[in-house]
């Protein structure tokens, strides 16, 4: 059985500004201060895992241990089967330091070519507790890629990634809307039948 989050204040392990806003959009229901670590000052850690849920773990327990707070981190990336897999657990170091996402999704086009573009997002969530216990969810949202990018809502690859049974872009749809088919949202949503029954 999963350990249930009891407090009313989280840090958020990221510094990327858009994860950020929507994961404190997805926990506002529920009566949940969130502070971002680079607000508190937290350096980000090397993620230097071989998995969505072992750097998930790794910015969690880092961010926790630091502020001495529970702490949510997320690991998410674009994973296109035709690239095997890639950009995968990389999806931001394709962006490079300045973190330019037109470019990331530049190369994605250019080195999928005319394969097959069928991609899927994959979020994976960690609550650590500064005692050490861990929590791990994971969710999945299927699609198809398309070029060029539509849309200047939501942040990353949103603008390339039609999901499964849509039309429009996550670059395209309303926050609201996204929030209840991202592979954030659904691991999310386990997250909140695990951790935050009964808030």
């Amino acid at each position: 059985m999963a350990r249930l989050f009891t407090g009313d204040r989280l840090v958020i392990a990221s510094h990327n500004q858009g994860k950020v806003e929507e994961i404190s959009e997805l926990l506002a229901p529920f009566a949940i201060d969130t502070v971002s670590a680079g607000t508190l000052g937290i350096p980000e850690p090397d993620e230097t895992g071989d998995s969505f849920e072992a750097n998930a773990a790794l910015k969690a327990r880092a961010a926790a241990a630091a502020s001495g707070m529970p702490a949510l981190a997320d690991d998410s990336g674009l994973v296109v089967p035709a690239l095997d897999g890639a950009p995968g657990i990389y999806s931001s170091r394709w962006a490079g330091p300045a973190k330019d996402f037109h470019a990331a999704m530049a190369r994605v086009h250019r080195e999928l070519g005319d394969r097959d573009r069928a991609a899927t997002f994959v979020a994976v969530l960690a609550v650590a507790w500064p005692d050490g216990d861990l929590e791990l969810f994971r969710g999945a949202a299927p699609g198809r890629l398309v070029w060029p990018p539509r849309g200047n809502r939501g942040f990353g690859y949103d603008p390339i990634f039609v999901p499964e049974g849509g039309s429009k872009t996550f670059g395209e749809i309303e926050p609201a809307r996204k929030h209840k088919i991202s592979h954030r949202a659904r691991a999310f949503a386990k997250l909140i039948d695990d951790c935050l029954a009964g808030r």
